[in-house]
């Protein structure tokens, strides 16, 4: 027998990703799934791409995870907390919602509504000191999808001294899983299909995330939704504060990380590259015209967005290789 792990929120897309990275992680026994209104299904009947997985859903209370030793928490933004507070302080958690990232209680109240339920250990392994932290943790916030694209790409930057962080522009676009699983209208295949539109325009709830793990003082962060399933590319702009070459600190802080990707010179980041997989693809440059800073960053908003990252953040809490488990590699065509 592995690790025992189950899933609150199995019946969402982020929910759906990790039982698929679960189901074929060497290491771990994914021993129980929960869910609200498909509570009682075959996990099969929720997620297809799942056939042969050999689970039925629970109701999503405390006593479906006794005996387990680490827990998932996919729930919606502002559900995790309550959750969290009845299950074993021995218990290992990671939460891929939002309720625990920030530390600033005004800043949650002003994004996401409602009182701050508290801060948990940063789920973003690539931060300096980060893994040393999420190792001695039991209870790990995952990052959001925008933010870790974003930050991957500007942190760096920032911490270098190379990018002023009272002058930062962020525009970035998503396929349509990031915004979860229920029905929308704007969601519909005949409304996304040929179109990009900007949404949360000026008013997106991953900002203070953002600030706070790259030191960030201004941001202007424009989210566009892109007619595709899955993926996030994000394009970063800054002033610069001396004349060293971006890539060449990206490529320094990344040089030991698994995941993160600086592409070769003229090479730059797409979504499709990284799908299904818990990479990350980073390039910059200095742009001619502006001489602004310009980091574009493609993630797989599924993959290190949420899924990939929780799974990634449970093997550091356990003592395993990061990477097992996951893909650094994503899938083409």
């Amino acid at each position: 027998m592995g690790v025992k792990v189950g899933v609150a929120g199995a019946s969402g897309y982020a929910g759906g990703e990790l039982l698929r990275l679960l189901a074929g992680h060497p290491e771990f026994d994914l021993v129980t799934a929960t869910a609200h209104s498909q509570a009682g299904s075959a996990i099969s009947a929720i997620h297809p791409h799942l056939t042969g997985l050999d689970l039925v859903t629970k109701p999503t209370v405390p006593e479906a995870f006794d005996g387990v030793d680490l827990v998932f928490l996919a729930l919606p933004h502002g559900q995790s907390a309550a959750l969290a507070r009845q299950l074993p302080d021995d218990t290992k958690i990671v939460d891929i919602g939002a309720d625990f990232r920030l530390h600033d209680a005004t800043a949650w109240e002003r994004y996401y509504g409602g009182a701050h339920a508290g801060t948990w250990t940063y789920g973003l392994p690539e931060l300096p000191g980060q893994r040393e932290r999420i190792a001695s943790s039991t209870r790990v916030a995952n990052t959001g999808c925008y933010a870790v694209t974003t930050i991957l790409a500007l942190a760096p930057l920032i911490a270098a001294g190379v990018a002023d962080p009272e002058d930062v522009v962020v525009v970035a676009s998503s396929g349509t899983s990031g915004a979860g699983k229920s029905a929308k209208t704007h969601l519909l295949g005949s409304e996304v299909m040929g179109s990009l539109s900007t949404y949360k325009t000026g008013r997106h709830q991953h900002v203070p995330e953002i600030k706070q793990a790259t030191g960030a003082r201004t941001l202007s962060f424009t989210p566009v939704l892109a007619p595709m399933p899955r993926g996030i590319l994000a394009t970063v702009t800054a002033r610069p504060l001396t004349g060293a070459d971006p890539r060449d600190v990206l490529a320094e802080a990344y040089k030991d990380d698994p995941f993160v990707h600086v592409l070769p010179e003229g090479q730059w980041p797409q979504t499709a590259s990284v799908g299904g997989s818990n990479a990350v693809h980073l390039q910059a440059t200095i742009d001619v015209d502006s001489g602004r800073i310009i980091a574009v960053s493609a993630s797989d908003n599924l993959g290190k967005g949420a899924a990939g990252q929780a799974v990634q953040n449970a093997n550091i809490m356990l003592g395993l290789p990061e990477t097992t488990g996951l893909q650094i590699y994503g899938v083409a065509p």
